[in-house]
C-alpha cells in the first residue's frame, strides 16, 4: 500500500496524505489476535468477549509496540541521510531496546540518553541495550524537559563529531510514530470489525492515538501509566495529525486510576493482573504498561463503562524484558 494515498478509515473517515517515503519493513506483521476466555470469565466478562492483540509478537529483540513507530520514524532518519539514531527514555525503556536493535539491523550507530545512573548491575532491557552495541548516556534526575535537552546536546557533540544524528522523539511518539498504530488500527479491524472496545496502556501517547484516528474515540480505552503529564493532550495532538475530522479531547476515553506512585512503580493492582493474565492465559504482561492495562480493563468491567457481551481487545504492548529489571516484582508477587 502507497501510504502516501489518503485511506478511509473503518469509521469513514478520511486520512491526510503521509509524508513523502515509505515505511521501513521491521517487524512481522500482522501480528495474532488470539481469544482469551478463561481470562475473560476471570473479569466478570463471557468467554467469547475478549480477545488479546498480541503487539508483543513483533519480532526483533523481544518484540513490543514501538517497533511499528520505529518503521515510520527511523525512515525518516534514514530519509534525512541520518547514520546515528539518538532517543530518550527511562533506565528500562522498551523503545530505547527496540531502537538500538533497530540501529543494529540498519546498521545504525544508536546512542541511548536515559533517565537515571548507571547501575552496578546490567538486567532487563538495559543489558539488551548493551548486547545490541548502543552507547548509553546517563542524565541522572531529570524530568522530560531535561531529558529532551539532554538528548539535543549529545546530538550536537556527534555532529561535532562528524556524525550524522538522528533525534528519534521519547517513546517514539509523534504524529509521525503514530501513523504505525494508524496502521495496527486498520490491521485489528480486519481482524476484529465488531469490536466495541480496544484497551490499550496510555504511556508517550502514539500508539493509542494512532488507534484512536483508526476505530475512533469511542472505541478506544486508553489507561494512563503516568508516563508523561501531558497524555492525553498528546493523544489529541497526534490523532488530529492523522485524521481531516479530529476528534475533540474531551471525547478521548482515558482512566487514571492506575497510575499509582507513578511511571514504573508496580501497583498492586498490577501485580494481580500480571498474575491473572499469566495464571489464566499463559501470557506474561509487563509491569509499567499492559500490566496497567489489563488492571484498567478489570476496574471498567466493575464500574460498567465495559459490560458482558461487549467485544473487547486487549493490546498487548510487550516489554518482557523489563520484566526482568524491576527487582520488586518477586515479593510483590510472592
Amino acid at each position: 500500500m502507497d501510504s502516501r494515498i489518503t485511506q478511509p478509515a473503518h469509521d469513514g473517515t478520511a486520512h491526510p496524505a503521509g509524508p513523502p517515503f515509505s515505511p521501513l519493513r521491521l517487524g512481522t506483521w500482522p501480528t495474532p489476535l488470539e481469544p482469551a476466555p478463561r481470562l475473560a470469565t476471570a473479569l466478570g466478562l463471557r468467554p467469547e468477549d475478549l480477545w488479546i492483540k498480541r503487539d508483543d509478537l513483533t519480532g526483533l529483540a523481544g518484540g513490543g509496540n514501538k517497533i511499528r513507530k520505529l518503521e515510520w520514524t527511523v525512515a525518516k532518519a534514514l530519509a534525512e541521510h541520518g547514520d546515528t539514531l539518538v532517543t530518550t527514555g527511562a533506565a528500562q525503556s522498551n523503545h530505547a531496546r527496540l531502537t538500538a536493535a533497530a540501529g543494529a539491523r540498519l546498521g545504525l550507530d544508536v546512542v541511548l540518553v536515559l533517565q537515571g545512573e548507571p547501575p552496578a548491575a546490567a538486567a532487563g532491557n538495559l543489558l539488551l541495550d548493551s548486547l545490541l552495541g548502543a552507547r548509553l548516556v546517563w542524565a541522572g534526575d531529570a524530568d522530560g524537559e531535561a531529558l529532551d535537552a539532554a538528548a539535543r546536546e549529545t546530538a550536537k557533540d556527534l555532529r561535532k563529531a562528524g556524525a550524522t544524528p538522528a533525534l528519534i522523539p521519547f517513546g517514539g511518539s509523534s504524529a509521525l510514530g503514530a501513523r504505525g498504530y494508524l496502521d495496527a488500527g486498520s490491521e485489528l479491524l480486519e481482524q476484529c470489525p465488531d469490536v466495541q472496545h480496544i484497551v490499550v496502556a496510555l504511556g508517550s501517547g502514539g500508539t493509542m492515538a494512532g488507534l484512536v484516528a483508526a476505530a475512533g474515540a469511542r472505541r478506544v480505552l486508553g489507561v494512563d501509566t503516568g508516563a508523561r503529564r501531558d497524555a492525553k493532550a498528546a493523544v489529541h495532538e497526534y490523532a488530529a495529525a492523522l485524521t481531516h475530522a479530529p476528534v475533540a479531547a474531551e471525547e478521548l476515553r482515558v482512566r487514571t486510576d492506575q497510575i499509582g506512585a507513578g511511571y514504573g512503580t508496580l501497583t498492586p493492582a498490577t501485580a494481580e493482573a500480571l498474575s491473572l493474565a499469566a495464571r489464566c492465559e499463559g501470557v506474561v504482561l509487563d509491569p509499567v504498561y499492559t500490566g496497567r492495562a489489563l488492571a484498567g480493563l478489570r476496574a471498567a468491567v466493575r464500574d460498567g463503562d465495559i459490560r458482558p457481551g461487549e467485544t473487547t481487545v486487549l493490546v498487548h504492548t510487550g516489554g518482557l524484558p523489563g520484566f526482568f529489571g524491576h527487582s520488586e516484582i518477586p515479593a510483590v508477587l510472592g
